[in-house]
């Protein structure tokens, strides 16, 4: 059966047999594409299999698609979007201005970043509006032309791909679940690169429908062998002796049958013998037998072809070939009459066997002498730097006053294009030229630089080495910005800090009054580098003396400089337990406008960031967490994604979200970076234990727990003190509130060694209170809370105070203890610490039950139960729902859809209607992870097995959802 025909390299049309379950399988893909849904189909086989040509004849007839190609070489795995380039541009180039216009409206900036040459070349604008992510973008245009017709996106030889473009392709995969896109991909079986996670990713059975190219079968066979010889049936042992000397590959097949043919056999059994003297060993002794009868010009401009790439200009090879553009284009006749070369006009070879061929046919020292050629000749040309570059590493070391700057240039267009390890492969690269010490430190801080997006070892190891030259003061301030920040993005490293922190100190001498503004914003520099080595590793510099809330001295906001030393002093006067609205006044002087993210305003956003988490200025940190994603999104900035992640994280825990902090915590935990080690691992699971015992689980919290739950390490950073408070908590809810409280005690010993006194940062007194009742000694409770309760009046943040206020009425006895109880939860009514409230509600509504007061027992009981369900906080709800039973109000059943979460009814009410998890996400602005988790615990609630049954369980539960509330008895 023939749908379509190809062209081999004998230069032959040929139809294409035997693809029936392949071609019936693409079908049915596509069909589930037209209904709306997107899917990945790869076609996986040998070389010459015929996979391309499968694809080409299946979408030939399928012209419901609008088909974007791409095809990808091994030369040009370092361009930056080099495939998607292929997909999208001529698309771009062919439309017109308006259209292009409507297309690119919302996403231009970002989307021509990848697309556009010259828009590479162009400096970073600092605006956010402005450097949106490139990633988005291209999400963006893909949506908009899958909206006008479905798209095909059809990418040849995978397993050659850049990989920004992969990655582009893999997060287009996991959230276009609702745009009609098949994204077609070929892989050579052989040669797929099998350890990459991203094309692991894209091509994984749960997202990939993989289709294995097999040879032909002996039928196929005949089927060729019908239509080479025409009208002459062949005999069935004659094809069966083609079969058995080919394996059925196709490309060889043709070559034999051709061969046979030429050679003067017939179809028959009498010439069945013949066919093992025609056989070729190889598709390649063809190809090289038909070179080596070519002239000299024609071999070589087979080479300048495999070298520098398909659709090159003649002109080029021209000069590659050291020969005229006239000479080039009648070799290149002289191809096409051996078979090798297209027949369509196109410089290209027929299939990419030939260049193989061809490219196999030197040896390494002909092929690094070719791809150096290949470079100058492109640089000479005016070729984007890119290809330029990947000539340079193909060929090895090549020396000369050009090559630095290609590389240079290379790596920044990289860089700006989101695609960081091929910057820094470039930038390695360079470091082979011939280089003065001062030109090598430079160097390694770029290439450090590029590497802190996404390997913070490697990026402190080339800082590291960059310092040991670098003298100019501005640069040393650079390599220290970046240093401080992939040290942040470290743990376990082995850098000396005393060291860093002995470098960032000289460059932090004071200045004159009469200082250049420069001289200044330097110092001002080094100095916030230096407060954030005080906060991060106490044990290195020790604690800084707390500022006073004094005007005078106060510096203003114009510069960078003068805001971080704004965010420094406002970061200090949180941990000193000094008023809120002082610190909020000085944060937000430094916050007004803040510039996008750079390794040159390090750590001004970190301080920021922290301060206002701390503040519990929430809506103000969830905006400026949303500002920085956006804007780092596909710039390749890994880490820092991570640790925004996590901070995303630990925003939804003091909300009291317990269900989408341990979601948000998890998925970053399973986006563990390329070094196999996560940014700020202690504090990820400190979070998951905490939302974990909130839940009740403690055998997972103990787990997470054993990895991390060693005393005595050398170096306490701040993450330490905070890990024990939770440990602490983990060992009270087992029962030993003795082992709680001597890690209560030695989390206190850290925190004033390193001047952290605040309670909103470190409220281990007020944790202290409850290990100290379960043991009797209610003096030290008392003391402690007391204590507490002393610092958050003097630092007047809401919460912190509630909580103490909480703690001192739970070991106050009598009325005062009681009035202490009530203005707990009137100080944390207002504030969005939703599940502080709900535990004071049942502290308070406790002591009324005490008093035998039931019907305000009841009352405060109702609302903490209330916000704890809401919250997700199992272990807490049960403890309120126990106590408003003793005080006579009226509980509903566990189940329905009264005892939900407020994220797990708006999850459930989508699912029920019959959007995908993904679509769910989309429309809640939330994680996958998030709505999987959501579904999980309203199935469990609800009594039901999954999806089929939920729309009955909710509209079953509604009627019920207002009985279920508590009421009174």
């Amino acid at each position: 059966m023939t749908f379509g025909h190809s062209r081999d390299a004998c230069g032959d049309d040929w139809p294409l047999v035997g693809r029936e379950r392949e071609l019936a399988a693409l079908d049915a893909v596509a069909a589930e594409v037209l209904s709306g849904r997107s899917r990945v189909v790869q076609l996986e086989g040998a070389a010459g299999v015929g996979k391309s040509v499968l694809l080409s004849a299946w979408w030939e007839r399928n012209d419901q698609f609008r088909v974007l190609r791409a095809r990808c070489h091994p030369l040009e795995r370092a361009f930056a979007f080099g495939a998607v380039r292929q997909l999208f541009r001529p698309l771009l180039a062919a439309v017109s201005e308006a259209d292009r216009a409507r297309l690119l409206e919302g996403s231009a900036a970002a989307t021509l970043r990848a697309l556009d040459d010259a828009a590479g070349t162009e400096p970073l604008p600092e605006a956010a509006d402005v450097t949106a992510s490139t990633l988005q973008g291209l999400d963006t245009l893909a949506a908009r032309l899958s909206r006008r017709q479905p798209l095909l996106l059809a990418v040849d030889a995978l397993q050659w791909i850049d990989q920004p473009s992969l990655r582009w392709l893999v997060h287009f995969a996991g959230q276009a679940d609702s745009h009609p896109v098949l994204i077609a991909v070929t892989t050579r079986s052989a040669e797929v690169r099998r350890l990459d996670p991203l094309l692991a990713e894209l091509v994984r059975p749960a997202n990939c429908q993989t289709l294995v190219v097999e040879p032909l079968d002996t039928a196929g066979v005949a089927q060729l062998v019908q239509t080479l010889w025409g009208a002459e049936e062949p005999d069935d042992a004659f094809c069966a002796a083609a079969h058995a000397a080919t394996g059925g590959h196709p490309l060889f097949v043709r070559a034999l049958l051709h061969q046979a043919q030429r050679s003067g056999v017939r179809p028959t059994a009498s010439f069945r013998d013949r066919i093992p003297t025609v056989m070729l060993s190889t598709l390649a002794g063809e190809i090289s037998h038909r070179l080596c009868q070519a002239s000299g010009e024609v071999v070589e401009l087979a080479r300048a072809l495999a070298l520098l790439g398909d659709r090159k200009p003649p002109e080029l090879l021209a000069a590659y070939c050291g020969t005229g553009r006239a000479v080039v284009l009648s070799a290149a006749q002289d191809l096409r009459s051996l078979g090798l070369l297209r027949a369509d006009g196109d410089l290209r070879f027929t299939h990419r066997v030939v260049r193989d061929t061809v490219l196999g046919m030197l040896s390494p020292e002909e092929l690094g002498a070719g791809h150096a050629r290949a470079a100058q000749v492109s640089c000479l040309s005016g070729r984007p730097d890119e290809e330029v570059a990947a000539h340079l590493l193909a060929a090895g070391p090549v020396h000369g006053s050009w090559v630095l700057p290609v590389l240079r240039r290379a790596a920044g267009q990289a860089l700006h294009r989101g695609a960081p390890e091929t910057a820094v492969t470039y930038l390695r690269a360079a470091l082979h030229q011939p280089l003065d010490d001062a030109e090598r430190a430079r160097l390694l801080l770029e290439l450090g630089t590029a590497a802190s997006h996404y390997d913070a070892a490697l990026a402190i190891s080339c800082v590291t080495g960059a310092l040991e030259e670098l003298t100019d003061e501005t640069a040393r301030s650079d390599a220290l910005g970046v240093l401080a920040y992939s040290l942040l993005l470290s743990r376990g490293s082995r850098t000396d800090l005393s060291d860093v922190d002995r470098k960032i100190a000289a460059l932090c001498d004071p200045r004159t009054a009469d200082s250049g503004a420069a001289d200044r914003e330097l110092a001002l520099r080094m100095g916030a580098l230096r407060a954030w080595m005080e906060f991060e590793r106490p044990s290195v510099t020790g604690p800084a003396p707390p500022p006073a809330p004094a005007t005078d001295d106060d510096p203003a906001d114009r510069t960078a400089g003068e805001r971080q030393l704004l965010a420094i002093r406002a970061f200090r006067a949180l941990r000193a337990a000094l008023p809120a609205p002082y610190v909020a006044g000085l944060i937000e002087r430094a916050s007004v406008n803040l510039p996008a993210f750079s390794h040159d305003l390090f750590p001004l956003h970190y301080f920021v960031a922290q301060t206002l988490l701390y503040l519990d200025e929430l809506d103000t940190a969830d905006q400026l967490n949303r500002h920085l994603t956006r804007e780092i999104s596909g710039r390749g900035m890994e880490l820092l994604v991570s640790s925004l992640m996590l901070y995303q994280a630990g925003l939804a825990l003091r909300r009291g979200n317990i269900t989408e902090a341990l979601a948000t915590a998890e998925t970053a935990a399973d986006q563990a970076s390329s070094t196999g080690r996560l940014p700020y691992a202690l504090t990820l699971d400190t979070l998951r234990i905490d939302a974990l015992l909130a839940q009740g689980r403690m055998e997972a919290a103990e787990r997470i727990a054993g990895a991390h739950a060693v005393a005595g390490q050398a170096e306490v950073a701040w993450e330490r003190p905070r890990f024990l408070m939770s440990l602490a908590a983990l060992r009270i809810a087992q029962g030993n509130p003795r082992a709680g409280l001597s890690l209560l005690r030695e989390c206190g010993h850290h925190c004033e060694a390193a001047g952290t006194v605040s309670p909103a940062m470190a409220p281990w007194r007020s944790r202290s209170v409850a290990a100290h009742l379960a043991l009797g000694d209610t003096a030290s409770a008392r003391a402690l809370a007391e204590q507490e309760l002393d610092l958050a009046r003097r630092c007047r943040i809401p919460r912190a105070l509630g909580v103490a206020l909480r703690v001192t009425g739970l070991a106050t006895s009598g009325p005062r203890g009681l009035d202490l109880l009530a203005e707990a939860v009137d100080v944390l009514g207002p504030t969005p610490a939703r599940l502080e409230l709900a535990r004071a509600l049942d502290a308070f509504g406790a002591a009324l039950l005490y008093r035998d007061d039931k019907r305000g027992a009841r009352s405060a009981l109702r609302r903490g139960l209330d916000l704890a369900v809401e919250c997700g906080a199992t272990v807490l709800a049960a403890r309120l729902q126990q106590r408003l039973h003793l005080a006579g109000g009226r509980v509903g059943r566990a189940g329905g859809a009264g005892a939900l979460t407020a994220g797990e009814e708006r999850v459930g009410t989508l699912a029920a209607q019959g959007y995908s998890n993904k679509q769910i996400a989309e429309l809640l602005v939330v994680s996958l992870r998030t709505v999987e988790t959501h579904l999980t615990g309203a199935y469990r609630k609800l009594g039901i097995a999954g999806r089929p049954y939920l729309a009955a369980a909710m509209a079953a539960a509604d009627p019920s959802r207002q009985g279920s509330a508590t009421t009174d008895s």
